[in-house]
Formats: C-alpha cells, structure tokens, sequence
C-alpha cells in the first residue's frame, strides 16, 4: 500500500505542478512503478478541469475556454507541450536521419516548427474547448487527460526507448507490463462509455503515430511520449465535438 502510494505521489510530482513531497527520492523501481498511476494523475486533472468549467457557467464561452486552456498548461508546466514541440522541431529539420532528430529534439531551442505546431494545437485545443462549453458538454474535459495519459503509457510499455542514455531505458524494464495492460484497459473501457467509437480512433491515432516514431527513430522518447498525449488530448476533444454534432447535442 505504501509503495503504490509512493509510486503515485512520483507521478503527480513528476506530472504536474502540484506540491508534493515526498521523504526520499524515489528509487528505478517506484518511478517505473509510478508510470501505472499517469491515467489517475489525468483524472485528477481532468477533474480540476471540470470544476473550474462549473464555477465558470455563466461566463462567454471563448474566455472560459482560454481560462481552461491557461489552467490546463499551468497545472502540467507546459511539460507536454515541450515535448510536443521539441519533436515537431526533431522531425522537421532532422530531415529523415535518426541521429539528426534525436540531435534537434535534445536542444531546449524553440524552432519555427516547433513553435507552429504549438500554436496550432492550442488553436484547436481552445476552438474544441469553446464549442464544447458552449452545448454544456463538460465529460471531455475528464477524459481527455486521463486518454492522453494513458496513450503514454500505452506507448511507453509497447515501444523500445530510442535513447541509450535516457533514464526510461533503466526504468521500463522494472515495470510489470500486465499492470500496464490492465490499466490501459480500463481507460479504454471507461472511454467506451461515452463513445464506442471513442477508443477505437485514438487506438488506431495512437498505433499511427508509434509507427512514425518507430520508423524515424527506433523507438520512442520522453519527448515523443509527451507529444503523443498533448495529441490523443486534443484529437479528443475534437471528436467529442463532432460527436456531440452528430447526436444533436
């Protein structure tokens, strides 16, 4: 019980900018341990998320979902979206080589792609956000941190570490990989819920881009885990937009 304790306190510290302390640094094996508590950490998230979207009822649909948006980077430090561009510049100017991308995406540099593809997911992010407030559809803003969340573990247990050096390549293995499994089950099941097509088109997003960065570089990267959640996030707020269309809603 304290170890999974431990090991979930690793990932909200390690995910968020929460306070939290813990009485010693955690050891390889908690922080692989910590890797199965991601999808709850979103919750938690997700949750904030759907409570500020109640207190903020009432306010013009365009500054809620700014403030969202604003409290939803502010609550992760802009980690993922790191990542998301640290990649975007890898794939763009390594031009093909592996060497090259891993090369660009270890430079904490912001390139023009990087800072392209930022300001375009924001863009959908926040026009999903403003659609979705606007018909009082506030489920999304749960799931979709827990779904990116959980795509990252998805990828991170299925997928060789593409760096030598990188902390991953020690941790992963000390992780039991059925745990995983089930855990990632379950977020698929709880997605299901509300869409049966929900889980099948973020699998299917998921397995695309896990064969984009197994072509590119072998493997994937605390970068590329990243961009993956900022992505399956915002692929699911789109859908749930278009989902709610479709139903009328």
């Amino acid at each position: 019980m304290k170890a999974g304790w431990q090991a979930f306190l690793c990932a909200l510290q390690f995910l968020t900018l929460i306070p939290v302390r813990l009485a010693a640094p955690p050891d390889k094996r908690t922080q692989a341990r910590a890797l199965l508590y991601y999808p709850l950490v979103g919750g938690l998230i997700g949750l904030c998320l759907l409570l500020l979207a109640t207190v903020l009822q009432g306010v013009p649909t365009g500054l809620s979902a700014a403030l969202l948006l604003l409290v939803w980077a502010g609550l992760t430090g802009g980690l993922h979206l790191d990542g998301l561009a640290d990649s975007a510049d890898g794939w763009m100017g390594g031009l093909g080589s592996r060497e090259r991308t891993l090369e660009i995406m270890k430079d904490s540099h912001l390139g023009a792609s990087g800072a392209l593809v930022l300001i375009l997911v924001l863009l959908l992010k926040w026009s999903a956000l403003a659609a979705l407030l606007s018909t009082a559809t506030l489920w999304p803003l749960l799931l979709a941190p827990v779904a990116g969340r959980g795509a990252a573990l998805l990828l991170l247990v299925t997928t060789p570490y593409a760096r030598p050096d990188g902390i991953a390549r020690e941790m992963l293995p000390l992780l039991q990989r059925r745990h995983a499994f089930w855990v990632c089950a379950v977020v698929i099941l709880l997605l299901g819920l509300f869409s049966l097509w929900l889980p099948l088109y973020l699998l299917l997003v998921g397995a695309g881009l896990r064969c984009l960065m197994l072509r590119r570089l072998g493997g994937t990267t605390g970068d590329t885990a990243g961009a993956s959640i900022e992505l399956i996030e915002t692929l699911l707020l789109v859908l749930a937009v278009i989902i709610q269309s479709d139903t009328g809603g």
